[in-house]
């Protein structure tokens, strides 16, 4: 791994505490706030590759179970990981990957509209086939529950697809360089 690797996989794990500093909107039915931290990892998959961009959701996460408060609303620590949202963070690194290895697989072909779904697929689908079962584990909810309580992310979600495809798409036509050893 190279000096440039490290710096990559730092930023982007700044970049989604960053995107944690936006005050999360708590659900009440199943305690997950909403955030715009789960575009960092579209981001980091989409425009650093698979291997870094997850790399950086598992470095945030180190941090975060150290008890750096880098999560949305300032919280941190290994406790978060014991709550609803803790299927939701495992699922982070995952989705970097699926949508890093997605995107570098059709780079050639990608557009905005040909990136949405591979945007939607690894930053939600996958997100929610981990998060979902985690919030159902966590809270003792039925998972069909569960999953009509997270339904109400899905605009927010779909917004942040359409914002990543932009400026993903934006930067590695622009710095070409940075995802060229994906």
């Amino acid at each position: 791994m190279s000096t440039r690797d490290i710096v990559h996989i730092a930023l982007f794990a700044a970049l989604t505490a960053a995107l944690g500093l936006f005050p999360p909107i708590t659900l009440p039915l199943t305690g997950v706030p909403i955030t715009a931290q789960s575009m960092g990892l579209m981001l980091a998959g989409s425009i650093i590759g698979a291997r870094r961009g997850a790399l950086s959701q598992v470095l945030l996460l180190v941090l975060v179970a150290v008890g750096f408060p880098l999560l949305a609303g300032g919280r941190g620590g290994i406790g978060v990981f014991a709550g609803p949202t803790a299927g939701f963070l495992l699922a982070w690194p995952v989705g970097a990957f699926v949508v890093g290895w997605l995107f570098e697989r059709y780079w050639g072909r990608l557009t905005i509209v040909s990136a949405l779904p591979i945007l939607a697929f690894g930053g939600i689908v996958v997100v929610y086939a981990i998060g979902v079962p985690g919030i159902s584990l966590a809270t003792g909810l039925p998972l069909p529950q569960a999953l009509v309580g997270s339904l109400p992310f899905i605009p927010g979600d779909l917004v942040k697809v359409g914002l990543t495809a932009l400026i993903a798409l934006t930067v590695r036509r622009s710095y070409p360089l940075i995802a060229a050893r994906s």
